[in-house]
C-alpha cells in the first residue's frame, strides 16, 4: 500500500506552465504504476497520463505534446509537467497508484488515491 499526496496546483494564465508532484509513502512504490486523473467542473473524472513501474509513459490525446509524466523512484515521487496550459485543463488533478498496470485509466484498477490539487487556467 502507498499513500499519495499531490501538490503544485494553482492559478495560471493560458499558455503557462505548472508542475504537479505526487509524493508517495511506502517501500514498494517502485512496483506501482502511477496515473494522473482530473475532474473538471461538471464532468466525470478522466485519465490524463500514466507511467508504468518500468517507466513506460502514456498520454491521452488532449495532452500529448503538452504534458510530460516522470517518476523518481529514489524519492518516491511522480511529476506531471504541464505546458501550454489551456482553460479546458482546469480541473482537480489526482494521482493514483495501482500494481501490474500499464496504460490503464480504469479507476477501479487503482487502489490508492490522493486527495487532489486544483489547477485553474485563466483565459
Amino acid at each position: 500500500q502507498v499513500q499519495l499526496v499531490e501538490s503544485g496546483g494553482g492559478l495560471v494564465q493560458a499558455g503557462g506552465s505548472l508542475r504537479l508532484s505526487c509524493a508517495a509513502s511506502g517501500r514498494t512504490f517502485s512496483r506501482y504504476a502511477i496515473a494522473w486523473f482530473r475532474r473538471a467542473p461538471g464532468k466525470e473524472r478522466e485519465g490524463v497520463s500514466s507511467i508504468s513501474s518500468s517507466g513506460y509513459t502514456y498520454y491521452v490525446d488532449s495532452v500529448k505534446g503538452r504534458f510530460t509524466i516522470s517518476r523518481d523512484n529514489a524519492k518516491n515521487m511522480v511529476y506531471l509537467q504541464m505546458n501550454s496550459l489551456k482553460p479546458e485543463d482546469t480541473a482537480v488533478y489526482y494521482c493514483a497508484a495501482g500494481q501490474y498496470l500499464s496504460g490503464s485509466y480504469n479507476e477501479r484498477e487503482y487502489s490508492n488515491w490522493g486527495h487532489g490539487t486544483q489547477v485553474t487556467v485563466s483565459s
